[in-house]
């Protein structure tokens, strides 16, 4: 079943004025955003009436209801500027809409998405201490009462949690290892109920503006409608099923990442000169910035390929797994020739290339390392191999 989206006339003007806002408002911002490690309340409002809480909630719930290719080309169009604005808006319109898209009920979509496409910020909790994809060691616990559920244990690296209002969170719903993770759960629980409690922002190698945070649930009760979709043992499933998601989102993130370094890489070497003349001028120079534009424009070959294919129904899981890895691996290596081509200027910190270095690194880690997603990739290969055979 293909899904149309917004008016592609509407979308157009949509990107277009969002192009506007990140060249004339956002990339302005950074400066002052890397020296408070926030994002200004004024341009958090901005972006909320701009509809970018909102983007793929359905209209009825009031959002824009964009579709797998513009969802992904706005994030890739907002994340030319530093990644903490994609960062802010990423959790509500990737895993937590997708989630509740997905699995649940008429009740839940109608009291948590049209708060969060109005601009309350939501977080998505699987990570764990001692677990991160591997789903057999979540620790975190949901026991059912009479009314409800109790929650305990603790989720880490969890982006937004200092700022969100509501988290999606995973936990065990049943002490043994169930076939197809079925002892995960998945709860949505307001992040101002008692027991919750956010630990200090973790400092990070970069992402200036972006906040992680452990989540802590010491004996939080919510109600039995807290369980998502209603159903036991479904939580992993629709986790899973955002993330393919939230990967097309990071590799979109990565690839307008990389446009942003080679720009810079660019200008720098026309303005630079060494022996009389613009290093730009180097054929050694110029070899660096060939591949990098080499490199970004099959990343943004895969992006529209795999975003027209989960608009057209198909499962993407592999394809959006592939495009993540490439990219973020692409990625690293552009911002790496971005610092070789500032030279010594590129190890300071008064020039952008050090920082696009330090932002990227992370792109290769979240929403599944490229270590696991071919792990994945090649068990799915060899799983239609098996069955072809």
């Amino acid at each position: 079943m293909s899904n149309p989206g917004m008016d592609a006339d509407v979308f157009d003007q949509f990107i277009e004025q969002l192009q506007r806002y990140v060249r004339d408002r956002l990339l302005p911002a950074e400066k002052e955003i890397i020296e408070t490690d926030r994002i200004p309340d004024d341009i958090l409002a901005e972006m909320q009436g701009m509809g970018l809480f909102g983007l793929t909630i359905p209209e009825e719930y009031g959002g824009a209801g964009m579709n797998v290719r513009q969802y992904v080309r706005t994030i890739h169009t907002i994340s030319y500027a530093m990644p903490a604005f994609r960062s802010i808006i990423s959790i509500n319109i990737g895993m937590f809409a997708s989630a509740l898209k997905n699995g649940g009920t008429e009740a839940q979509k109608a009291e948590w998405l049209p708060r969060v496409a109005a601009g309350a910020i939501a977080a998505f909790g699987l990570t764990e201490p001692g677990s991160g994809s591997d789903s057999a060691g979540l620790q975190t616990t949901a026991t059912q009462t009479d009314n409800g559920w109790i929650l305990n244990g603790t989720k880490r690296y969890i982006t937004n949690s200092p700022f969100a209002k509501v988290g999606l969170i995973m936990a065990r719903t049943s002490k043994e290892n169930l076939p197809k993770n079925a002892h995960v759960s998945a709860f949505i629980v307001p992040m101002d109920a008692p027991g919750v409690s956010i630990g200090k922002s973790d400092k990070k190698m970069g992402q200036s503006g972006s906040h992680i945070a452990d989540i802590v649930l010491d004996d939080v009760r919510v109600g039995g409608e807290a369980l998502l979709g209603g159903e036991l043992g479904k939580g992993f499933a629709f986790a899973m099923m955002s993330l393919d998601n939230g990967r097309m989102s990071v590799g979109a993130a990565a690839t307008a990442y990389a446009r942003r370094a080679l720009d810079s890489a660019v200008r720098y070497a026309t303005e630079r000169k060494a022996f009389g003349e613009p290093i730009a001028n180097f054929q050694l120079i110029q070899q660096m910035l060939a591949q990098s534009e080499i490199d970004i424009y099959a990343a943004e070959c895969m992006m529209a390929d795999v975003t027209a294919r989960a608009d057209a129904g198909e499962n993407v899981l592999r394809k959006a797994a592939a495009f993540k890895v490439f990219a973020s691996e692409m990625c690293g290596r552009v911002v790496d020739a971005c610092v070789q081509v500032y030279g010594g200027a590129g190890y300071l910190a008064e020039y952008d290339a050090e920082r696009f270095f330090r932002d990227a690194r992370i792109y290769r880690i979240y929403e599944g390392t490229t270590q696991i997603l071919q792990l994945q990739i090649a068990k799915h290969m060899l799983r239609e191999f098996a069955a072809a055979n």
